[in-house]
């Protein structure tokens, strides 16, 4: 997440890259959880499968959903493989940042619930 939040600060931010990076922040915050709850990690890039996992474990990461969390997959994939060169605008950049730094505090709020004390 740090590199991302770096980078927007530049002046001519690599707005696909920082997507990108929100989108894998996103994606190892959800399968941590799942990790630490004994779960095999399939591998997939898609948030919206990942959160629906996560479900089956607490239902209220159906919240996610709420914050448009699943819009993150997209940066996954499509955007560093795609035919056509897309880049990102300022503010969608901006909003795939706060969607990764909500999924953050969500997910490290359900594993502080548990008793972990994760260390970052």
């Amino acid at each position: 997440m740090k590199i991302g939040k770096d980078e927007i600060k530049t002046e001519n931010p690599v707005t696909d890259a920082v997507c990108f990076h929100m989108q894998q922040c996103a994606e190892k915050y959800l399968k941590a959880y799942l990790i630490f709850h004994g779960k095999e990690i399939k591998k997939t890039h898609n948030i919206a499968e990942l959160i629906e996992e996560c479900k089956d474990i607490d239902l209220d990461f159906q919240k996610l959903f709420d914050f448009d969390a699943d819009k993150l997959t997209d940066y996954a994939v499509e955007i560093r493989y795609s035919e056509e060169f897309y880049m990102p605008s300022i503010e969608e950049t901006d909003e795939a940042i706060k969607i990764s730094e909500k999924v953050k505090e969500f997910v490290l709020n359900k594993l502080k619930e548990l008793g972990f004390k994760p260390k970052i």
